[in-house]
């Protein structure tokens, strides 16, 4: 089988030829359909998560279906299309696991980073972490719920129930979080890199009821704001523009150092938080809510060999919704 190799943190994907790997106890073996290209993807190539010393097969947001299953697979029959998303397994046993904080597991596996991912024509899950796909999303199409969608769910659950609120860094997680906010009735504030007139202009395509750049005062105070830009600086400015008891939600696995800010943007009861990874129940209580938004998701589609394309297309900020690659 063909995969795309990261051999070491900063350096290009690699095409390489691969056995067809057999699934172990508990594991499926699904060939990959769609795999989206995240932000994350992009820490792990650019050296911004802990190097593991050794090569992997990035990729988490998979879309594929069940070839075969290693003994005690329960729930899943060969041909069954499924979402593999980043948290790939956990002890099961810790306080977290044991309290529905699974997504604090110390023991966790990430898809993509600690074990090999979806950016390679088949890939190895545990079926226990493999999510049916709701009917109605092609292939291609459904790949973003996977991370975006999940991480975004999480995130604005998270924020409460603010009216009013604001998205900073309007990419894959938020073109799908405004759909599901507009659908509660919320009032959404877009901000965007300055000078990006084509986000803002698809932001207020999408329902928001204002978009400027970031560091822009919005027309109201917000009640909540998601960081999805990892960048520290957006912090002190969100923070200034949430109202007092407002809380600030930083939504990525990677995040540039904060400056330091004055006490007075977090008095009065505001408050900072940050989301890490996500749960079976987020998966669960996300894909079953999707089609009756519905969430409609933007992407635009690489072959499997372009995978370094499509992460330079990301990095750049070059892209209108989601990335994803298709193997076939």
């Amino acid at each position: 089988m063909k995969v795309m190799v990261l051999e070491r943190p900063g350096s290009r994907l690699r095409e390489e030829e691969r056995p067809l790997p057999e699934p172990g106890p508990g594991e499926v073996r699904v060939r990959v359909q769609a795999c989206g290209v995240c932000r994350t993807d992009l820490h792990v190539v650019d050296g911004e998560l802990p190097d593991l010393g050794r090569a992997v097969v990035p990729g988490h947001q998979i879309v594929g279906s069940v070839e075969a299953a290693g003994s005690g697979v329960l729930g899943l029959a060969v041909g069954e299309r499924v979402g593999i998303p980043w948290l790939g397994g956990t002890c099961g046993r810790c306080k977290f696991c044991l309290t529905e904080r699974e997504n604090l597991c110390a023991g966790a596996v990430f898809t993509g980073y600690t074990r090999d991912g979806g950016f390679a024509e088949h890939a190895i899950a545990d079926a226990r972490f493999c999510f049916p796909i709701p009917e109605g999303y092609g292939d291609r199409e459904a790949a973003p719920l996977l991370c975006a969608g999940l991480i975004g769910y999480r995130s604005l659950r998270l924020a409460g129930e603010a009216e009013r609120l604001g998205l900073y860094g309007f990419g894959a997680a938020a073109h799908i979080v405004i759909q599901l906010a507009r659908r509660e009735g919320r009032q959404v504030f877009a901000f965007t890199r300055p000078g990006d007139q084509e986000a803002q202009d698809f932001a207020l395509s999408l329902g928001a009821s204002w978009a400027g750049a970031s560091g822009t005062t919005p027309p109201a105070p917000l009640d909540a704001a998601i960081l999805f830009a990892p960048a520290g600086e957006l912090v002190p400015m969100a923070l200034a523009a949430v109202d007092r008891g407002g809380v600030v939600v930083c939504a990525g696995i990677h995040m540039s150092d904060i400056p330091s800010f004055p006490y007075r943007l977090l008095w009065e009861e505001r408050a900072l938080r940050s989301v890490a990874n996500l749960t079976r129940r987020d998966a669960w209580e996300f894909l079953a809510l999707a089609p009756k938004v519905p969430v409609k998701t933007e992407v635009e589609s690489f072959p499997l060999a372009a995978a370094n394309e499509a992460l330079d297309r990301l990095r750049s900020g070059r892209v209108r919704g989601a990335v994803v690659l298709e193997p076939s």
